[in-house]
């Protein structure tokens, strides 16, 4: 029997990009369907935006019209404070723009039906297909390389000659034009362009190229067609860029350069120089969750078979650490160091049906762009998480203009939307388009970067400033309550819910002061910014603000139903299955809430994720699932949290692995992929294994009984330790933590804490039985 590995593996051709597999290079993506009779490749650049930068205009007089509005819901008048929020707060969407798919590449090839097979190696980053026929059988390699900057792919044949094929392109915008030419190359050219989300004449430019190496036979060139006869051996290079935050002209001839540098290298040094790379960043976390006859099965088919198991979830462990894994290779593959934006609501990938509809492929602030990164730094990728923390910066200076215009205050804020510009204003209904704290939480993935990797020139040049001016934001923003002395936030959402006033109207409410997820990301601004400001010496003057602030932040509260408040009054829900968990971040992916450190709070929590899925319309989204299995392994229930990954990867997966967001649901047209369960899947899984959140590194926290022996090596812990872990029957075998930074905290394994101290470069390896929990 073989076993598949890390790799996910197919034994039928591909019918649509639901079935296609993702490759990338942090900038330039493709997602590659393969059949007998052709490869489609749909092609994507991260930069390819419509729309364009635009200061967002609004009648709003500032903190005089945001005062008259914190009256009225005040006074309870919560209609008139809605009516007016949508008078004065709302912004016009104009020339916002959505990320587009740029282009197919189509090969068609002669012949009939045949056999296929295919498959995507993680391990290497390559993608292989194979078909046979008879007569005519062939194979298929291609990869994206980061260091050479291109797509580059080879087509063989079990036979001299064996191959005879046709290449074209195929626009996906509506300004698009190919080209071919002799020499064995179709240049490209196209704009971001469409009508739904910016008026049909704004959007980024492209530049590309594709040149065809063939080995024996003739490439012949017509019209934006290139055609291939009789070649033993063909390579294809295809190269893209783009006008964005250009200045120049030289974009334009960027592709063709690189095009012609990879095509004059040898194809194997071009691969091995991809996997060297590719591998420094991926070979650094391995994962064995337990091998059963099941790997040896095509990854649709093991997709299958764990959703007819049910929650028992079958004998299937290792398909866990593909999806891990999985989640891995696709943050490698979207986000590199050096890429020019961080992942959207579809990473790097585009299936195009969230452009045609009211949905934008955005950057959604309102959970799904943070949880695109959700497991960068604990999954040992903390370079993939740069381009995010610099675009958090881009966002910081583009929302002191909203912060001035709309409530007439310092520093910077953001709402439930971003894009390619760094739009800052609020979305353009107040329903759920006033998350105030929308970049707040993405900014506090400063604080998470620098809580694992310790760098503080990074602290001090980088996340300091961009976080004390949020800080500064909401120090002039925040107005205390006239009933209960609380310093509160509003009027804002809770993203994206909605809630009835007790003993009033059934008419639902978006909008109230001082929601719960505004008040625990300021309480965890103020307190960081504190801690830093007193550790780099920063003014009294603010450091004695915050502390004065942060002594008014309302308490958590628990509600009449014992579930956590999700408003600052207890207020009845009107959608008790709503899909977003946004008053849940406490717990995760914040510290307040823990089973040990505030078990009230715990239990709260516990009640509301079991009361809002046992709700007949549970909205089961991809994001939502993964929020429900991490905020489980949270409270150490590994067998829930196990639950949630299972259904996930089961039900919420498309055959490629993807996870999607069920057609009907926030509006959905159908089912759409959206990346976030990928990643917050991932990050999920290794909150099971590993947490390091609350002062202590916690090893298996929440280990489910369907993966009673395993290893996973190579995580990261905040403090800047490497951790492995190994464990048998269900027990903790043995461990060891690699300091990388001088590391002070505590190791935990169930209810044994012992504390550990060690310096850079020290490691310590510890046996289970050194850590057995200790019966009375």
């Amino acid at each position: 029997m073989t076993m598949n590995g890390m790799r996910l593996t197919y034994n039928t051709a591909a019918a649509s990009w639901k079935q296609g597999l993702p490759v990338g290079n942090g900038r330039i993506g493709a997602v590659l369907i393969s059949s007998a009779e052709e490869e489609t490749w749909c092609l994507t650049e991260s930069t390819y935006w419509s729309g364009r930068e635009e200061r967002t205009q609004t009648i709003s007089r500032g903190r005089v019209d945001l005062d008259r509005m914190r009256e009225l819901f005040f006074q309870g008048d919560y209609t008139q404070g809605e009516a007016l929020a949508e008078q004065l707060l709302q912004a016009e969407k104009r020339n916002f723009g959505t990320h587009l798919s740029m282009c197919d590449v189509r090969i068609t090839f002669e012949g009939g039906e045949g056999r296929v097979e295919r498959m995507l190696d993680l391990e290497n980053a390559v993608y292989r297909a194979t078909v046979e026929r008879a007569g005519a059988g062939r194979d298929f390699e291609l990869f994206a390389s980061h260091p050479d900057g291109v797509l580059a792919a080879r087509i063989g044949s079990d036979h001299p000659g064996g191959i005879t094929f046709v290449l074209r392109l195929k626009g996906r915008t509506e300004r698009f034009a190919a080209w071919a030419d002799p020499e064995g190359y179709i240049r490209f050219s196209g704009q971001a362009v469409e009508t739904m989300h910016s008026d049909g004449t704004c959007g980024v430019r492209c530049s590309g190229a594709v040149k065809i190496v063939a080995d024996g036979g003739i490439v012949e060139a017509y019209g934006d067609e290139l055609v291939v006869r009789g070649a033993n051996l063909v390579w294809i290079y295809i190269g893209v860029a783009t006008d964005y935050s250009r200045d120049d002209e030289a974009w334009q001839e960027e592709a063709l350069g690189a095009v012609k540098q990879a095509s004059a290298k040898a194809y194997s040094d071009l691969l091995d120089a991809h996997v060297r790379e590719y591998r420094s960043l991926y070979a650094r976390v391995e994962a064995d969750f337990g091998r059963t006859e099941r790997e040896a099965l095509p990854t649709d088919e093991r997709i299958r078979l764990l959703g007819k198991d049910g929650d028992g979830g079958g004998n299937d462990p290792q398909l866990f650490a593909l999806f891990l894994q999985y989640g891995r290779y696709l943050t490698i593959s979207g986000s590199r160091s050096d890429s020019p934006l961080p992942l959207h609501l579809q990473g790097l990938w585009n299936d195009g049906e969230a452009n045609r509809m009211a949905w934008s492929c955005d950057y959604h602030l309102d959970v799904n762009t943070q949880m695109n990164y959700y497991a960068t730094e604990a999954a040992n990728l903390a370079e993939c998480h740069e381009p995010l923390l610099r675009y958090i910066g881009k966002l910081a200076e583009a929302g002191r203009a909203s912060a001035a215009d709309f409530y007439g205050c310092q520093g910077w804020t953001a709402h439930v939307f971003s894009n390619a510009w760094g739009f800052t204003a609020p979305g353009w209904y107040y329903t759920w388009g006033l998350n105030v704290t929308g970049g707040l939480w993405l900014a506090m993935h400063l604080r998470m970067h620098y809580e694992y990797g310790r760098d503080e020139t990074f602290l001090r040049e980088q996340a300091y400033p961009v976080l004390k001016e949020a800080a500064r934001f909401f120090l002039d923003y925040m107005v205390v309550h006239p009933e209960k002395g609380w310093l509160v936030t509003g009027p804002s959402n809770s993203p994206e819910n909605s809630f009835y006033m007790r003993g009033g109207d059934r008419i639902s409410h978006a909008l109230s002061m001082g929601p719960t997820m505004d008040q625990s990301l300021v309480r965890e601004l103020f307190g960081f910014c504190l801690a830093t400001a007193a550790k780099l010496g920063d003014e009294p003057a603010f450091r004695q603000r915050l502390e004065e602030a942060i002594a008014l932040l309302p308490p958590l509260q628990i509600g009449a139903d014992g579930k956590l408040q999700e408003w600052l009054e207890d207020y009845e829900e009107a959608q008790p299955d709503h899909r977003h968990l946004a008053h849940l971040y406490g717990l995760y992916p914040g510290a307040e809430i823990t089973p040990d450190g505030t078990p009230a709070f715990s239990e709260a929590a516990r009640r509301t994720l079991i009361a809002r899925k046992r709700e007949d319309g549970f909205e089961d989204v991809e994001f939502t699932l993964a929020l429900f299995a991490a905020s489980f392994a949270r409270l150490h229930d590994g067998e829930r949290a196990y639950e949630n990954v299972a259904y996930l990867i089961s039900d919420l997966c498309f055959d490629n692995m993807l996870t999607y967001s069920k057609a009907g649901i926030a509006g959905a047209e159908s089912n759409i992929f959206v990346a976030d369960g990928n990643y917050g899947g991932a990050a999920a899984i290794i909150e099971m294994l590993l947490q390091s959140h609350a002062g202590e590194i916690h090893l298996l926290p929440a280990l489910p009984a369907k993966w009673p022996t395993g290893k996973i090596t190579g995580l990261k812990a905040q403090g800047n330790a490497r951790v492995d872990i190994h464990w048998q029957g269900g027990n903790l075998a043995e461990a060891t933590i690699l300091a990388q930074s001088p590391l002070r905290t505590k190791l935990r394994y169930r209810n044994r804490i012992i504390p550990l101290h060690l310096e850079a470069g020290e490691s310590l390896l510890i046996r289970g039985c050194e850590l057995a929990e200790q019966h009375q």
